[in-house]
């Protein structure tokens, strides 16, 4: 708990058996109040590693979900845990949970709403070994993204990201996709809702164990940011209405 708000991380699963123990061990406890680990159907024993290091919020899917589906899941958990702050937080180990602390007092500051790890601002990026194709790409994308946003974050595309309670109350994460593409999504619903979103530069890892997609699943996610950022404007200008930022139901 920070300044009276309790703070809650989600770590959303898949094939993490290597890599949970050092990501959970590295969390810092006497602000965080509660883990919450989604397995979206891994093929190893992530399940049983995340229950034998002491994760008491473990929930399995049966079949996989997607990356979306898997945070959809966090993020709802952790809200009926009563988290004011969520924080997720992949267990692959490629970002470092030492900025918990930091990130979340930002937000239980009310310096901001929410906040992003970026591995853009400084080196953090090409020095953790982020190919140099995913580097341009991420950094074209960003450009495009802010230009039809009208936004200056660093980057899009990390998957460090914490929010406050009160965000969950405005935009309706049911109605993004359950693949890859609901990182940005979500980020188009915050924007469109009237939040800003704040950024911390964070160190990034590349290795075996760490997550990724590969070429040809980021080609289809880059077509997929670019329609995004267009629904976006088309929405800002009154020249479209789509789903993903409607109200939620009450």
């Amino acid at each position: 708990m920070i300044n009276g708000k309790k703070v809650v991380v989600v770590l959303p699963a898949y094939n993490a058996a290597l890599t949970v123990k050092q990501t959970y061990d590295e969390i810092p406890f006497d602000i965080v109040d509660d883990v919450v680990l989604v397995d979206d159907a891994s093929k190893d024993n992530t399940v049983e590693t995340a229950r034998q290091i002491g994760i008491k919020h473990v929930i399995k899917h049966e079949k996989n979900r997607g990356y979306g589906g898997n945070q959809k899941s966090c993020y709802t958990k952790a809200l009926e845990l009563g988290a004011d702050i969520i924080i997720m937080l992949h267990p692959d180990y490629q970002y470092t949970p030492k900025l918990i602390a930091p990130i979340a007092g930002i937000i239980a500051n009310n310096l901001y709403p929410a906040v992003y790890g970026s591995r853009i601002l400084g080196k953090g990026a090409l020095k953790g070994g982020m190919p140099i194709y995913k580097y341009i790409a991420n950094r074209c994308l960003t450009l495009f993204q802010n230009i039809l946003i009208n936004q200056k974050l660093s980057e899009y595309h990390t998957g460090y990201r914490a929010f406050s309670k009160e965000i969950f109350s405005k935009i309706d994460i049911e109605a993004n996709s359950d693949d890859f593409i609901f990182d940005n999504q979500m980020t188009a619903q915050v924007f469109m809702a009237g939040f800003e979103i704040g950024e911390v530069t964070c160190p990034t890892k590349y290795f075996e164990e760490a997550s990724s997609i590969n070429f040809k699943r980021s080609s289809i996610y880059g077509l997929g940011v670019l329609w995004v950022s267009i629904q976006y404007r088309l929405q800002k200008w009154g020249l479209g209405s789509f789903k993903i930022f409607r109200k939620p139901s009450q």
